[in-house]
C-alpha cells in the first residue's frame, strides 16, 4: 500500500503535466501513487495514458463531463489508497526534497493532519510581471510572515492531508466549478477541528502568467471571497489579513485623491476668480489626503519593497510599487462588485 497518494486534476494540461511527473519521479520515492484525473479535456491525454500503462504507480482517469478541479480532486481522493493525500496543480513542478519532506512530517508526527506549502520565488525568463508575482507571493508567505504567526491556507498548489480526515470533511465544495475559492472554503472547514501547518520546504515551481490573466483572477477571487467574509466577518491569513485590507483601501484612496486633486487644479484655467480659489483649496486638500494615503500604503508594503529591492534592485522595486497599486485596485473593484451582487441579487 502506498503512503502518499498524489492527486492531480488535469484540464488541457498536456504541455505542463509531463514536466510535473518528471519532477515527481526525480524524488525517487517508492511508497507513493500518482492519480491524474483528466477533467474532460479538449486535448485528450490518451497518448499519455498509453505511455504510463506499464508504470504501476501512475493511474489516469478520464471524466466524461467537465466538472471543475474541486470535483476532480474529490474523485481522485475516492480512488486513492494512500494514508496521506497530496494535492498538486497540473501546472507546477515539484522542487527537490519536497515530497520527502511531506513523508517526514507525516511519519514523524502521527498526529499531524494537514500541511501546505508555497510557490518558489524564482521564474524562468526575464519578463517583469511573472517575476513580480512570484516575489509577491513568496514575500507574503515567507518574508513577511512572523515566526509565531499561523498562516494556514490549504492551497492546492501543494497541500497534504490525511485521507480519512479529507473524506470525513466531505472534500472540496464542488459548487465552485473553476479554480476559484474552493481551497479557502475547505480551509475554514478543516481549521475548525484541525491545525494546518505551513511548511516552506514543501515547495513547487510555477511559471506565472502575465498581468491581465492574473488581474482578472484577483478580481474574480475578490468578489467570491466577499460571500465567505460576510459569514465570518473577520480577516485572517487564509484569504486576506487586516493589514492587506488597509493596504488595499489606501491604494484606492491614494489614486482617488490624486485624481481629484488634479481635477481641482484644472479649475485654475477658469476665468472666474471664486472657482479658481475653491479649486485651489480643494486641490490642496486632496493632495494632502494623497500624502496620508501614500504614507499608509508605504507602511503596508514596506517589507515587500525592501525584499524586492534586495532581490532585483531599485528600478524593479519602483515598478513593483506602481504595479502593486493597480492590482490592489482590481482587488477592491472585485470586492465592491461582490458586495453589490450580494445585496442586489
Amino acid at each position: 500500500m502506498p503512503f502518499l497518494s498524489l492527486i492531480i486534476p488535469a484540464h488541457n494540461s498536456s504541455q505542463t503535466l509531463p514536466r510535473l511527473l518528471d519532477s515527481i519521479r526525480y524524488e525517487r520515492l517508492n511508497n507513493l501513487e500518482i492519480i491524474v484525473v483528466d477533467d474532460n479535456s479538449k486535448e485528450k491525454l490518451s497518448h499519455f495514458a498509453e505511455a504510463t500503462r506499464d508504470k504501476k504507480n501512475i493511474k489516469i482517469f478520464f471524466l466524461k463531463k467537465n466538472m471543475g478541479p474541486a470535483h476532480a480532486r474529490n474523485f481522485g481522493a475516492e480512488k486513492a489508497r494512500g494514508d496521506v493525500l497530496v494535492f498538486l496543480d497540473a501546472d507546477v513542478v515539484v522542487m527537490p526534497g519536497t515530497l520527502k519532506e511531506v513523508v517526514r512530517i507525516f511519519t514523524e508526527d502521527k498526529y499531524k493532519v494537514a500541511a501546505t506549502g508555497v510557490w518558489d520565488k524564482k521564474q524562468e525568463g526575464i519578463s517583469f510581471f511573472p517575476k513580480f508575482k512570484a516575489l509577491r507571493d513568496w514575500s507574503y508567505w515567507v518574508n513577511e510572515r512572523k515566526a509565531d504567526s499561523y498562516y494556514y491556507l490549504f492551497s492546492t498548489r501543494i497541500a497534504a492531508i490525511r485521507r480519512d480526515v479529507f473524506l470525513q470533511l466531505g472534500g472540496f465544495n464542488e459548487s465552485f466549478r473553476g479554480a476559484d475559492v474552493e481551497d479557502i472554503e475547505f480551509t475554514y472547514r478543516l481549521a475548525k477541528k484541525y491545525r494546518v501547518d505551513f511548511n516552506e520546504k514543501m515547495r513547487v515551481f510555477h511559471q506565472f502568467e502575465d498581468f491581465w490573466p492574473i488581474a482578472k483572477k484577483y478580481f474574480k477571487r475578490a468578489y467570491q471571497w466577499v460571500e465567505i467574509f460576510s459569514n465570518r466577518k473577520k480577516f485572517d491569513p487564509v484569504a486576506t489579513t487586516g493589514n492587506e485590507a488597509i493596504t488595499t483601501i489606501s491604494a484606492v484612496g491614494l489614486m482617488g485623491s490624486l485624481g481629484l486633486g488634479l481635477i481641482s487644479l484644472m479649475s485654475q484655467i477658469s476665468q472666474v476668480r471664486q472657482i479658481r480659489e475653491i479649486g485651489l483649496g480643494a486641490g490642496v486638500l486632496f493632495f494632502g489626503l494623497s500624502a496620508v494615503f501614500l504614507t499608509i500604503h508605504l507602511l503596508g508594503v514596506r517589507k515587500f519593497l525592501k525584499f524586492v529591492y534586495q532581490e532585483e534592485g531599485l528600478f524593479f522595486t519602483i515598478k513593483s510599487f506602481f504595479v502593486g497599486i493597480v492590482l490592489y485596485l482590481f482587488i477592491f473593484a472585485g470586492a465592491v462588485w461582490g458586495t453589490l451582487r450580494k445585496y442586489f441579487k
